[in-house]
């Protein structure tokens, strides 16, 4: 679930915001929109994690990826529903700390490891894994296209990268698009759209699939989880960050409602 504070580092803001839902009361919030409570700042279901492992065909031995890996959802989900060989990625330290100390409890540590560094400077060899996925990293990210090159040169040829993003709807007028932006997530705005970018990083569109109607229920469900459980959430955040991050929610359901944004899945081969 993309942070609603804008600051000048990303990585600050999600680590801060990591450090939040490992609160108790945080993680309730996140079991009642997602279905897990790994501390994900994703908008990642459970059964998109599930879908993740169908469609990469992850299995014992595979060599997976996962950009933005945050605290470790859905990638030592996937280790422990495949057995797959997870790399998680992410630059807050911290939040890879909690990652591996959430491999250990669910018992796949000697699947996980955990790599600080950027996703558009990945460090490393050509060909090293065999499947890529990330959940909501390039809307929050600028830059898209680095990224995506570098995801093929470290992928082999054939190999599968799924990935989910939110994005403006297209053909927004220059206010709308505005909008779009100020209630998105940091990066949300795209350079022509994401069928290009795959193209222009050496990636071939497999599947696009629109998942904006799973989008907008999870943020209703956040919406009531955040209001039904405003006691502990407000001594968590404070009064006022409670209130700004319910508004900012509320923002983004109505641009939503409004047909500003979605959110879908894109699945690609490595040409």
């Amino acid at each position: 679930m993309t942070n609603p504070t804008r600051a000048p580092s990303c990585c600050c803001c999600f680590e801060l915001q990591h450090e939040q839902h490992s609160h108790p009361a945080m993680r309730a919030v996140e079991r009642d929109v997602l279905g897990c409570d790994f501390g994900g700042t994703s908008w990642t279901t459970k059964a998109q994690a599930d879908r993740v492992q169908q469609s990469l065909g992850l299995a014992a031995g595979t060599r997976l990826l996962e950009l933005g890996a945050g605290t470790g959802w859905p990638g030592i989900y996937l280790a422990g529903l495949a057995g797959c060989d997870v790399t998680m990625l992410d630059l807050p330290v911290n939040s890879l700390i909690r990652a591996q100390r959430r491999a250990s409890e669910e018992n796949v540590s000697n699947r996980c490891r955990s790599v600080a560094a950027s996703a558009a400077a990945l460090p490393f060899r050509s060909r090293s894994f065999d499947a890529i996925t990330h959940s909501d990293v390039l809307c929050c990210l600028p830059e898209k296209l680095a990224m995506l090159r570098e995801c093929r040169r470290v992928t082999n040829k054939g190999a599968n990268m799924l990935f989910y993003v939110i994005a403006p709807e297209d053909g927004l007028t220059s206010r709308e698009l505005t909008r779009a932006s100020d209630v998105g997530p940091p990066f949300v705005e795209v350079p022509g759209d994401y069928a290009s970018l795959l193209l222009d990083s050496a990636w071939k569109l497999i599947r696009k699939t629109d998942l904006t109607a799973d989008y907008l229920l999870a943020l209703h469900r956040l919406v009531g989880a955040f209001e039904s459980e405003s006691t502990a959430l407000e001594a968590l955040l404070g009064s006022a960050e409670y209130t700004a991050q319910l508004l900012h929610r509320q923002q983004q359901v109505d641009a939503i409602e409004r047909g500003l944004l979605v959110r879908e899945m894109y699945v690609a081969t490595a040409t």
